[in-house]
């Protein structure tokens, strides 16, 4: 099966395994409390949308499943292309907010200076936001260029704003799905990148049962989960010689990398308990940091995200 549904929670449940989870990683890397005092404020921002999607806030969206099972026979996510309605009136006081706390965090001014854009109109909200939904990533490099802002950054706070919506999207259409011919479809998908938005893994969670584990990528955008029949590259498929997982640190070896020489990518793969539920998945994120710098080190990187424009 490829795609993964992932449980849930009550907000409740989820802010006490966050605070968990911190709490050991204050006492094990106490050089992350900063960075977890950023993480805690972004995340509680990011429930509130949660929490108000759920209240209502999702298009209804008239794709067919055949429509859907086609698009994922071709290797295009589903969302990619679509006119979907963005909840902006929801979303755009977000971005505001989303820069306030990381001008709080450590980003300062460049933080502040995005802010003063998108709240002038000078950087319009809804062009931003429909950007950061469609992966566009172009063009939010070149809009901010353009205005002097740090592209990187103003890349982060609208996916952190879009997030909650592309993830209530996926799992609307995914972990609801009932129609067969897209269960199908998305038991036959291959690619390692997300069926849902097209984005690449923030990271693997491998969780062990008695009769093993299961490898599945979790979406660094809207924390979709999904299993590939084959142990390879998730960027080229290569696997021969040049595909390596290895762990960095041999007394973890529950926190892997995989390497390939072939295309230079790298992924992160760790052994948890359960799947990581949204939007905790960034915690597993930070808690890797290291395995991060231990793969730069030697040259690999993330790629960049794919172009899905030219296929129809």
């Amino acid at each position: 099966m490829a795609y993964v549904a992932i449980s849930g929670g009550k907000r409740a449940d989820l802010t006490e395994k966050a605070e968990a989870r911190w709490q050991v990683l204050r006492a094990t890397r106490p050089d992350l409390a900063p960075a977890l005092d950023l993480q805690r404020r972004l995340l509680s921002l990011v429930s509130d949308l949660a929490e108000r999607l759920e209240g209502g806030r999702l298009p209804r969206l008239s794709l067919p499943p055949k429509y859907l099972a086609a698009k994922l026979g071709r290797g295009v996510p589903v969302l990619t292309g679509e006119p979907i309605p963005l909840p902006v009136p929801l979303l755009a006081p977000a971005l505001l907010r989303f820069c306030d706390a990381l001008a709080d965090g450590g980003a300062g001014q460049a933080a502040t200076h995005i802010r003063e854009q998108i709240a002038s109109g000078n950087m319009e909200a809804s062009s931003l936001l429909g950007a950061s939904l469609t992966r566009n990533q172009a063009s939010i490099r070149s809009g901010a260029s353009h205005r002097g802002l740090a592209p990187d950054l103003v890349w982060l706070i609208a996916e952190l704003a879009v997030s909650p919506f592309v993830h209530a999207l996926q799992h609307l259409l995914f972990a609801q799905a009932i129609d067969q011919t897209v269960v199908a479809a998305l038991q036959d998908w291959t690619r390692g990148y997300c069926p849902a938005c097209g984005s690449w893994p923030a990271l693997a969670e491998v969780v062990f049962h008695s009769g093993g584990g299961h490898r599945t990528l979790r979406c660094s955008f809207c924390s979709s989960g999904w299993e590939l029949p084959t142990y390879s590259c998730i960027y080229c498929n290569h696997s021969g010689a040049d595909f390596v997982t290895a762990a960095p640190n041999d007394a973890r070896k529950d926190r892997r990398l995989e390497v390939c020489s072939a295309c230079g990518g790298y992924l992160k793969t760790i052994d948890v308990a359960e799947l990581s539920p949204f939007p905790l998945l960034s915690i597993s994120d930070i808690e890797t940091t290291d395995l991060d710098m231990a793969a730069m080190e030697h040259g690999y990187q993330r790629p960049q995200l794919k172009d899905f424009a030219v296929k129809k």
